[in-house]
């Protein structure tokens, strides 16, 4: 179905962020995925590799996006394009919660520093 409400979106939390999914394969999306991120006030961010490009845009607040060793502080209205491959941190040094609204293709993954493997539900 094209609609999903608010009430219907699924929330997941990992690494003291909290990831609410609207779009994926398990809300008949066939090819994108898309969900608000929401960032607390103080998160140090995990270091990342993504499989897939992202598109990440600020709604609130700012954070600061690390991409291959580049940062930059963002605020609301800002975006970047994470290309595949390209390891991310997102952290958030400011005092209030910062949402963001994230679009990658379904199957994304992620690989940690550790070598661990994530397959984040809110994306496949």
């Amino acid at each position: 179905m094209p609609y999903i409400r608010s009430a219907d979106a699924v929330t997941h939390e990992i690494h003291g962020a909290r990831f609410v999914s609207y779009a994926n394969p398990a809300a008949g999306s066939k090819e994108l995925c898309a969900w608000r991120g929401e960032i607390p006030a103080g998160t140090t961010g995990v270091p990342h590799t993504v499989s897939h490009e992202e598109v990440l845009y600020l709604l609130t607040g700012g954070l600061r996006f690390t991409v291959d060793g580049e940062a930059a502080d963002l605020v609301a209205g800002d975006a970047v394009v994470v290309p595949g491959g390209s390891e991310l941190t997102v952290d958030n040094n400011g005092d209030v919660t910062a949402t963001m609204w994230v679009c990658t293709n379904r199957g994304l993954g992620a690989t940690l520093a550790d070598g661990s493997t994530i397959a984040p539900p809110w994306a496949n």
